[in-house]
């Protein structure tokens, strides 16, 4: 099959879930004898014509000039360009930058290429837009949701969503994740930081990933482990790093390296995951797969990933007793509840499960 993937800010992934999506089984498929291209935005830093077998398009972007606006055009030229050129499949990650540019090239009445769009979580709900803002992505996603030729839920409560609310049925896809064979305690010394003396965060630094929320908590614990916080220092980042001095908190910024960011995880005491507008999220996955024992906020998407038992929060109060009572609480049930996630990723959410599902469904879709 001649695949493409749009949507995502490109690979190798420096930025977030799609751009780690795109990476993982863009690679996989290719491995599996397929075609398969990522369009990258032109400020991409990698500018190689392919990377591991997966062809690299290049396009154009203003991102530099119009901020996150230039999405729209970018999605637009990625989507014209890939309809005409040849391709089976083309799977869009996302549709609120590119839902208009459906109805202008008017996608719904094309047999070839098969149009697929993963949905993602519910956009709308995210707190740093405005309410002008989350009225278009309404209706914008209402517009992806009936010119998709396809919809894809990687999750099964944003299946539901879509059931529910838009009668449409859509295919369910999550993420994948690999379980580490080594963990380097060495690498932690580039941090500051040893085993099980600190807690993670791993998540863009946005409002509805709950990050301040994790920090008010761990702040008004009494624990003297630190906090460590991975995700770009955006706006958001600079506000929380100013607010809150406790100097137990740790903003490391983005760490891509997989050695580094998988050690992090693995050997720190508690992992919290505050994502909250739905999604599978891949930095949970990928948790579970570095044996984290994990707290997550708690909402119907998380909940369909770690099951119970497992340990939620939507008070500080909770992440604070959590906080207090980590030694103790590890050694009641953390060796059962890290088992358990382990073998979620092994059993559910293995990547060559992912892939293989993804190739499933694509080649239906063909017929």
């Amino acid at each position: 099959m001649k695949i493409a993937f749009l949507g995502t800010k490109g690979i190798p992934n420096n930025y977030g879930g799609f751009e780690q999506f795109a990476e993982y089984v863009s690679i996989r498929l290719v491995n599996l004898g397929h075609s398969v291209t990522v369009y990258n935005p032109s400020y991409h830093p990698y500018k190689e014509s392919s990377y591991k077998g997966v062809t690299i398009q290049r396009i154009f972007s203003p991102e530099n000039l119009l901020g996150s606006a230039a999405n729209f055009i970018y999605d637009h030229l990625c989507l014209k360009h890939a309809l005409g050129a040849g391709f089976d499949i083309i799977y869009e990650a996302g549709y609120h930058s590119v839902a208009l540019s459906y109805t202008i090239l008017h996608v719904n009445k094309m047999k070839r290429p098969v149009l697929i769009t993963n949905m993602d979580g519910l956009e709308w709900k995210r707190a740093k837009w405005n309410f002008f803002v989350k009225s278009l992505i309404r209706k914008l996603e209402k517009i992806a949701v009936h010119y998709s030729h396809y919809l894809v839920s990687d999750n099964v409560g944003i299946q539901e969503y879509y059931k529910s609310v838009f009668k449409k049925d859509s295919f369910y896809l999550p993420y994948g994740a690999d379980i580490p064979t080594n963990f380097d305690s060495s690498l932690l010394f580039n941090y500051s930081v040893s085993p099980q003396d600190y807690f993670i965060v791993v998540a863009r630094l946005e409002p509805e990933n709950n990050v301040e929320l994790i920090i008010k908590g761990f702040c008004n614990s009494t624990s003297r482990k630190k906090l460590i916080l991975v995700g770009n220092i955006n706006r958001y980042g600079e506000l929380l790093r100013k607010r809150y001095k406790d100097d137990r908190l740790m903003f490391v910024g983005g760490v891509y390296n997989k050695a580094d960011i998988d050690s992090l995880r693995h050997f720190s005491v508690g992992y919290f995951h505050g994502h909250s507008v739905g999604g599978t999220n891949p930095s949970l996955l990928e948790a579970m797969a570095c044996a984290c024992f994990i707290m997550a906020h708690d909402n119907p998407f998380n909940r369909a990933i770690l099951k119970d038992p497992a340990y939620y929060f939507s008070l500080q109060t909770e992440i604070s007793d959590w906080v207090n009572s980590i030694e103790s609480t590890r050694k009641l049930a953390g060796e059962k509840h890290i088992a358990a996630n382990v073998d979620r990723i092994r059993n559910t959410f293995s990547w060559e499960q992912i892939v293989g599902d993804h190739e499933i469904l694509f080649r239906k879709l063909l017929e």
